[in-house]
């Protein structure tokens, strides 16, 4: 699985509104140079963070972009589904979709659901704040310990 480019740039869109949380509004132009995206790109993608609730932005004198609500209270999953819709690995688990061949007998259908779930889980528990902190050296095994310590 990989996201797609305007999912990954919607990420790094939210990550630089986040370094500007508490300050003075940011226009998008100001947020294409600070990330290298071009003025029409982060254009596009303010429209539908905006339209997820994920960004204000305000006109006229004084306005511009900030978030709608706290870094810590975004989510990587919250970016990802402004930008891609529902999180959903198999066409078969978004609803109405009905265009598989296997659908009558397929056993593994069921259980996509929760599939989505635990994926969803995993990016919604990924705050705004981790992402646009400075980067921390990551190793697999961080992730394993993690596991184990909740396990126990």
């Amino acid at each position: 699985m990989r996201l797609s480019s305007m999912a990954d740039y919607a990420v790094v869109t939210m990550c630089a509104a986040a370094r500007h949380c508490g300050s003075a509004r940011v226009s998008a132009q100001q947020l294409a140079d600070e990330t290298g995206l071009p003025v029409p790109t982060v254009q596009k993608l303010v429209s539908k963070l905006s339209a997820a609730g994920l960004i204000k932005s305000a006109r006229g004198a004084g306005g511009g972009l900030k978030l709608a609500r706290p870094a810590a209270a975004i989510t990587l999953a919250d970016i990802v589904e402004a930008v891609e819709g529902p999180i959903a690995l198999a066409t078969c688990s978004e609803g109405g979709r009905h265009d598989c061949t296997l659908e009558g007998a397929c056993v593994v259908r069921p259980h996509w659901p929760m599939v989505d779930a635990a994926l969803r889980g995993a990016l919604a528990g990924i705050s705004l704040t981790q992402l646009s902190a400075p980067q921390i050296p990551f190793h697999p095994m961080d992730m394993a310990v993690a596991a184990a310590q909740g396990a126990a």
